[in-house]
């Protein structure tokens, strides 16, 4: 933005120039696109050097890695995303996933709120609606395409550096044409943790998960897939659903903790029986813990299943709590007004805490 004053008198040339300045330093984050030349967002974080230059024509940028033995990977982004930061900062930049990733991937950039073109075969989004055609709704989440331009695997969210390093192998020695990643990561999980599965916290049995065992509560389900070697799942419950907020949200939701690798049979939401693995298989669980949340109908109406903190986890309580899922699709949007309604109340929100 350029502010010309070539009429004014130097002393009032300069006042201009102070308050336009100050006011650029208020504005709130905006998408690459609105930025003026020279400008940086608010929260924008440098990408490695080693991200692909592209032109966002993806069949185009699947080829050139196949051509190279490599694979695609999209990330996806925001500026002012504190898991972007820490997949840059705690996975990015530790040698050995760096050097994995190049060696396997070549990495495209996309703005979830940008406006640049995004070429897929004969069709043309901008950056944004591209997201909203594949339901981006956490960043970061990286879609990663095999050679005949399909996406094999979708991590909605962030991994931390074990889960990561196991995945880019997953992904990058082409594991998925062998097994499913659930059964790669129960022999390669590599996480320290209590060895415990934390059931304590269930409301019902878990046995019978149907909505017409459920309907007299009056409450939505929430279930939660989990292993006993998971020291996110630690975290979860060790710290976050501790807290006095994640205990008042939780009250409003039926509760059980299954052991996605189990072979127990179980009465399942529709009212199928079998065994909890193959539920979770059909589910498509890949992360422990995930959090699935069913209606009082006993269908899905959202799912978190990544690496999150005390208030993007109680953020998708509340999203599904209080129904605002049904008037408001994107959580994302979701997650910045519930922050800022919070802030207008006095009440601090960290988001990394």
């Amino acid at each position: 933005m350029r502010y010309s004053t070539p009429n004014n008198p130097p002393l009032l040339s300069l006042l201009l120039f102070i308050i336009a300045s100050v006011g650029m330093l208020q504005l709130e984050a905006k998408t690459e696109g609105d930025l003026d030349d020279g400008m940086v967002n608010p929260g924008h974080e440098e990408k490695p050097g080693w991200f692909k230059v592209s032109f966002l024509d993806l069949f185009e940028d699947i080829e050139d890695a196949a051509d190279n033995n490599k694979r695609l990977m999209i990330y996806y982004y925001q500026d002012g995303c504190p898991y972007c930061k820490k997949l840059l900062e705690d996975n990015f930049s530790q040698r050995e996933i760096a050097e994995k990733t190049q060696k396997y991937f070549d990495v495209v950039a996309i703005n979830l709120w940008g406006d640049k073109d995004v070429t897929v075969g004969d069709k043309v989004y901008t950056e944004k609606k591209f997201a909203e055609a594949l339901k981006v709704q956490y960043t970061p989440t990286l879609l990663f395409f095999d050679e005949d331009k399909k996406i094999i695997f979708r991590a909605n969210g962030y991994y931390p550096p074990e889960k990561f390093s196991a995945l880019l192998d997953y992904i990058g020695t082409r594991q998925e044409k062998k097994l499913s990643y659930q059964q790669y990561m129960e022999e390669h999980d590599p996480q320290p943790a209590s060895g415990r599965l934390h059931d304590a916290i269930n409301s019902i049995a878990s046995d019978d998960l149907s909505v017409t065992r459920l309907a007299a509560s009056g409450k939505p389900l929430l279930v939660m897939f989990e292993q006993a070697k998971c020291n996110t799942c630690d975290e979860l419950h060790l710290d976050i659903l501790k807290r006095e907020q994640s205990k008042q949200l939780l009250s409003h939701f039926n509760v059980v903790v299954l052991n996605m690798w189990s072979t127990e049979s179980i009465i399942t939401p529709d009212g199928k029986k079998q065994k909890i693995r193959e539920w979770a298989n059909k589910l498509d669980i890949k992360y422990a813990p995930s959090l699935l949340f069913f209606n009082k109908q006993g269908a899905e109406v959202f799912r978190t299943d990544a690496y999150l903190k005390a208030f993007h986890t109680q953020s998708a309580m509340d999203y599904v709590s209080s129904d605002a899922y049904k008037a408001q699709s994107n959580f994302q949007r979701y997650i910045d007004e519930r922050a800022d309604h919070l802030r207008e109340q006095g009440i601090d929100v960290n988001l990394m805490d």
